[in-house]
């Protein structure tokens, strides 16, 4: 697992990793999250919260697009847009 110096991306997928409780998610960057129950509505939640207080970015669940969430590379790219990595 990726300290504080990680790049957002390693650190995106360990967080990911924790709240999905699946390696799968680093393996197979392209992993359809929702489509196959990796990811549920109460996952979500939680990863919103996780990368609030680990990466300090702040989402709004009004705000979260599934499809811009459906797989990991999508998320890491979403938060680097975000954050501006």
């Amino acid at each position: 697992m990726s300290g504080p110096d990680g790049s957002l991306a390693d650190r995106t997928l360990a967080i990911l990793a924790r709240v999905a409780e699946t390696e799968e998610v680093r393996r197979d960057l392209d992993v359809r999250l929702f489509d196959l129950g990796i990811l549920d509505s109460l996952a979500t939640v939680e990863l919103i919260i996780a990368f609030s207080n680990e990466l300090g970015v702040e989402i709004s669940p009004a705000e979260l697009d599934r499809e811009e969430w459906a797989t990991p590379r999508k998320i890491v790219g979403y938060l680097e847009r975000r954050i501006g990595a």
